[in-house]
């Protein structure tokens, strides 16, 4: 079968008070879906270029980068999540959809669904891929030491030193190490390719900035379980959660005290925290099975 079209786009959207270029993949026909990459130190719209071309015999995949992420320069923006909530209200803006479906992996989960509380109509499906609300720190570290978390934050954005630090913590040996520990379920999957790539994203002129917010819990839409499960109460599209089988302990907790509550429906995929990526056709495959 013959791969679907693709096209990349460049929108122009007010952000935080400034324009802000937004590469934006343009990915098959059909009806509208809008696929937003997880938030991360290597995150890029890239990560759903593979689910897509599997989706785009069906749909038209709309694909952008996050402010602050991707691979190419970066806006230097307030990063904070009304900062990330305005960016997907600009967008739904300029590119008003509807959409058939909202699929959303890791921590932009939790913002696609407060879009789609603010924006009734928009979307007929919400698909959550292995949704996160908790940045690793906070996550491993626990909320308690949001004031370390913050200083860390200062010192990676700080000239000179936050750079160094930044390039430390993102080399190929450590990406692949992030990688098989927790991003991907099959250590063979970490090719030397893939690890050059991801490198690359981070590489991209200002990149400590946006990992700094993320890694250290800036980013983070909800400082709790429980307001995480509250945007989930009251008026929704349909729900579906990928839960991969292996997701890491504290964040498939997560996602199983989401199902617990009734409101959305589990389906369980391979994989790890980036499932779209290491088994698209397999998400592919459960996307269209809801």
């Amino acid at each position: 079968m013959a791969e679907p079209a693709h096209a990349t786009r460049t929108l122009s959207l007010d952000v935080a008070g400034q324009r802000v270029p937004t590469p934006c993949d343009v990915v098959g026909h059909g009806p509208e879906a809008l696929l937003l990459p997880a938030l991360s130190s290597i995150s890029a719209r890239s990560e759903m270029r593979a689910l897509a071309k599997d989706l785009g015999h069906d749909f038209r995949c709309l694909i952008p980068d996050w402010p602050g992420f991707g691979d190419q320069p970066r806006a230097r923006l307030p990063l904070a999540p009304r900062t990330l909530d305005a960016f997907l209200d600009a967008l739904l803006a300029t590119l008003p959809g509807p959409y058939a479906l909202g699929i959303a992996a890791g921590h932009a989960a939790p913002y696609l669904v407060a879009a789609a509380r603010r924006h009734p109509g928009r979307f007929g499906r919400l698909i959550l891929v292995a949704p996160t609300w908790r940045g690793p720190l906070p996550t491993v570290m626990g909320p308690e030491r949001r004031g370390l978390f913050r200083g860390l934050r200062r010192l990676v954005e700080s000239p000179l030193l936050g750079d160094v630090l930044y390039r430390i913590n993102i080399s190929p040996p450590v990406i692949g190490r992030m990688l098989r520990a927790h991003v991907y379920a099959d250590p063979a999957h970490v090719t030397p390719g893939v690890i050059a790539d991801k490198h690359a994203i981070t590489r991209q002129p200002g990149g400590r900035f946006g990992t700094a917010a993320f890694v250290t819990g800036a980013l983070d839409p909800v400082e709790t379980r429980e307001e995480f499960l509250a945007l989930f109460d009251g008026k929704l599209p349909p729900v579906r959660v990928l839960r991969p089988e292996r997701a890491p302990r504290r964040s498939g907790a997560e996602m199983d005290a989401l199902v617990a509550t009734g409101r959305v429906v589990k389906v369980t995929v391979p994989g790890a925290l980036s499932p779209h990526e290491e088994y698209a056709g397999e998400v592919a495959a459960a996307i269209r099975a809801t």
